[in-house]
């Protein structure tokens, strides 16, 4: 059996971590709080993300980091991503020499504008063919249920891409393989952002017609981006790119989504942030994601306008309006 680390043990983290044991893998959760690793080794439960889901016997729990990646081949990440420095370079020095990286965040860093898989480069040093992320419409409960699902696994090294594939390839979870990692994380970061604006207009009480507009002028502004920095076009048609944003969107289990529907009934980004433990990425990354476009000379309007509403320039009706009000022009320009 292959030992896994995963950091941590939020819905996602610990999921994912189902999903490995379930393809025949050691796995040891790494959780922040001692009381939440103990309950997990002990009651192969965490009561605190997904409650009544059993885990696997192979899944174990640690507060220690250098006991999680003791011997590990294969650490994933799962950290909220404007956190992820700061935490990874406490974790560096105990990582395996050769020990692949896997990423499952979707975010991009504030300040740096760096993605999850260029800030594990230049933190630990390893090279891409040891760098991957797992990306697509993977809602951590529905996984945990064991609920059909597919995702991409991708890496620059194709061969690493498919080791990885067999590692988290169970009856329930189908991944694909790609060596476009660029284009796999802009479309988990940037369908966040999408999310928040869908959620913003089913706050306000708009119905099917105007979230499919958001939803599809979402798509070709994330297109235009990844295009811009050099991915590859056909992943943002795939399961990390539209099957991610549909995911999203339409799921009341989304946190972007729900964080969206709360702002747009009236509610301020800090309120919010009171009322939730949960980290809605999209809220965290809108503003990098904004600043990376601008930076390569992208047309990025919903990035703009949903940071406009989270800084409290604007107000969810507003943004929509905003948008309406636009200049027409061909669709595809």
């Amino acid at each position: 059996m292959t030992k896994v680390a995963v950091f941590s043990a939020g819905s996602w983290g610990t999921a994912f971590a189902l999903v490995l044991a379930d393809a025949g893998n050691d796995v040891v959760l790494w959780a922040r709080r001692e009381e939440l690793a103990e309950a997990i080794r002990t009651r192969h439960e965490n009561a605190d993300y997904l409650p009544g889901i059993q885990l696997p016997e192979t899944v174990t729990a640690t507060s220690d980091p250098a006991e999680a990646l003791a011997g590990a081949e294969v650490v994933v990440f799962a950290t909220p991503a404007q956190s992820f420095r700061e935490n990874l370079t406490a974790w560096a020095p105990y990582l395996e020499e050769d020990a692949l990286l896997v990423s499952l965040m979707k975010g991009v860093e504030l300040g740096t504008l760096k993605r999850m898989s260029e800030v594990i480069a230049e933190v630990t040093g390893a090279g891409p063919e040891r760098i991957a992320v797992v990306s697509g419409p993977n809602l951590a409960k529905e996984i945990a249920k064991r609920e059909p699902a597919a995702s991409v696994v991708a890496c620059a090294d194709e061969e690493v891409a498919r080791r990885l594939q067999r590692m988290c390839h169970t009856p329930a979870f189908r991944p694909y393989t790609s060596t476009d990692v660029l284009g796999c994380e802009l479309g988990g970061a940037y369908k966040n952002v999408v999310g928040l604006a869908v959620g913003m207009a089913v706050g306000l009480g708009f119905g099917d017609n105007t979230t499919a507009s958001v939803i599809t002028r979402g798509l070709a502004e994330t297109a235009r981006l990844a295009l811009a920095l050099g991915a590859n076009p056909m992943t943002l048609m795939g399961l990390a790119g539209l099957g991610d944003l549909v995911a999203t969107c339409s799921s009341p289990l989304s946190r972007n989504r729900t964080f969206g529907e709360k702002l747009g009934k009236g509610m301020t980004t800090e309120e919010i942030y009171a009322s939730t433990s949960q980290v809605a990425e999209g809220a965290k990354s809108c503003a990098s994601l904004r600043a990376l476009a601008e930076a390569n000379g992208v047309d990025a309007p919903i990035a703009a306008h949903v940071d406009d509403v989270l800084a409290g320039r604007l107000t969810a009706f507003d943004m929509m309006n905003a948008f309406i009000a636009r200049d027409t022009k061909a669709e595809t320009d």
